[in-house]
């Protein structure tokens, strides 16, 4: 008997930050908490240290929140994940994992989701789209929890260069951050899922890397951009540079322009 033939896999990569949310996480509660209830101005400190200091912004934001927490707060997974769950997300964001699934399902294609994104891990995992188990796996920036569970030190931080090495890892199926295979040749039918099967959902400069990479590769990269706002400037710049397939505004919504692109490509995709 021969073997039923195995779908194909789609895999729609996100950022989070403007991209499923309409703002920084970090705005969202958190900066408030402690007594910065201007966001530019912990930004605008934010770049000032890692500029003095020749440090990475990521590691500069990641040293305040542990820094500016002291004596205000308890900096822990319990108090990042319930600050995640108070993020607000784009509109359809909640419905629309489901409903992509049940389209990909219903054209024969398998699809999975993953975050890659500079934000905090703790607070992605506590909103309620990936307490719902809508992500195979997130990538972000996380700490290091000394044995009272706070946090003292960054695990992991996720930058606009280094986000690439994340989509080898799905690419390859070699998602543990800390399994070298991932720079292994792999021959092409031994590839999970082809860079032609990615779709890539982005909206700022930091996404950039990724979307060129992808794009780049005969995959599928979008820019969107605010749906309030519909400030289109960044987005458009991507698309005149060529660095991104798409544009569209941050609506899920069924039957919204990014929600007919992302079905267009996956009903597209065959073996």
């Amino acid at each position: 008997m021969r073997a039923e033939k195995q779908k194909p896999i789609v895999a729609i990569c996100y950022d989070f930050d403007k991209t499923l949310s309409p703002d920084n996480m970090q705005a969202q509660g958190y900066l408030e908490s402690i007594d910065y209830p201007d966001q530019d101005e912990f930004w605008k400190e934010v770049g000032t240290m890692a500029t003095e200091n020749e440090m990475d912004s990521d590691l500069a934001w990641m040293y305040k929140m542990v820094a500016d927490s002291r004596g205000k707060l308890i900096v822990n997974r319990k108090t990042l994940n319930e600050y995640g769950a108070h993020i607000h997300l784009n509109p359809g964001v909640e419905t629309w994992f489901d409903r992509i699934n049940e389209f990909g399902r219903e054209h024969g294609v398998a699809v999975e989701h993953y975050i890659i994104s500079s934000g905090m891990r703790e607070m992605i995992e506590g909103t309620s789209i990936a307490k719902a188990g809508a992500f195979r796996k997130i990538y972000a920036s996380s700490f290091y929890y000394d044995d009272a569970g706070v946090a003292i030190w960054p695990a992991t931080v996720v930058n606009y260069t280094n986000k690439t090495q994340y989509l080898f890892r799905i690419s390859k199926g070699v998602l543990d951050v800390n399994d070298a295979r991932v720079n292994d040749f792999f021959a092409p039918e031994d590839i999970r899922i082809p860079f032609t099967n990615m779709i890539y959902i982005g909206d700022s400069d930091t996404d950039i890397p990724c979307m060129k990479l992808v794009h780049s590769h005969d995959g599928h990269s979008i820019g969107v951009y605010d749906c309030e706002t519909c400030d289109k400037r960044k987005v458009e710049k991507m698309l005149e540079e060529n660095r991104v397939k798409h544009i569209a505004a941050a609506d899920y919504r069924e039957g919204s322009e990014l929600d007919t692109i992302v079905k267009g490509v996956i009903s597209e995709i065959q073996r």
